[in-house]
């Protein structure tokens, strides 16, 4: 008995709403924006599902709806003006001063992630952090698996060289140094192009 084009996809799409909507989070910094978005892919998945090949891979497919919508998003958002309430927010919240901390904690390493340009960014949420495979990632993001594995190798150097600056500035003892004497081979050598 055929099944109904309903069932096609809630026995292929739906399985994949946790770990779209953990990367959402992660793309859109809080929950509800996140779940606006992971709604937002599974419409259009649904408006398009008639295109899906049945026997594909469904969750890399997923995944580029979503990040076609967040890029669609955040260009809407960029042509809009940044307001902020000054008045909504307490003189404490203002004056506020959080504490040095001996340790780096995930939210450094959160900061470091955040702080990597979006394709690297991508690159790595969709491979380390969702475990998707170079092949699904490259799907995800319509880019060559050799441009991929690029952007997540030099994402996971920022991040690591981040990590290794900040450590040092708390006084934590670090053997990834070599990262930094090759960056500053790198930026020697790069200013030696330059002149």
């Amino acid at each position: 008995m055929a099944r109904t084009a309903r069932e096609q996809f809630t026995d292929e799409a739906m399985p994949h709403v946790r770990a779209l909507l953990r990367t959402a989070s992660r793309l859109c910094g809080t929950r509800e924006a996140a779940e606006d978005l992971v709604q937002d892919t599974f419409l259009q998945a649904w408006r398009s599902f008639h295109r899906f090949e049945p026997g594909t891979n469904c969750r890399a497919w997923l995944y580029k709806i979503m990040l076609f919508s967040h890029s669609r998003s955040r260009r809407d958002q960029s042509r809009r003006p940044f307001q902020v309430d000054l008045d909504a927010a307490g003189e404490k919240a203002l004056l506020f001063e959080p504490p040095t901390p001996d340790a780096i904690t995930a939210a450094s390493v959160r900061a470091a992630f955040d702080a990597l340009p979006e394709p690297f960014r991508l690159a790595v949420l969709l491979v380390d952090v969702e475990g998707l495979t170079y092949r699904e990632a490259a799907d995800a993001l319509d880019a060559p698996i050799g441009t991929v594995m690029s952007r997540l190798n030099r994402g996971r150097r920022l991040m690591r060289l981040a990590l290794v600056e900040e450590a040092a500035a708390y006084g934590i003892g670090v053997s990834a140094q070599g990262d930094l004497s090759r960056r500053s081979a790198f930026g020697a050598k790069a200013e030696r192009k330059r002149q």
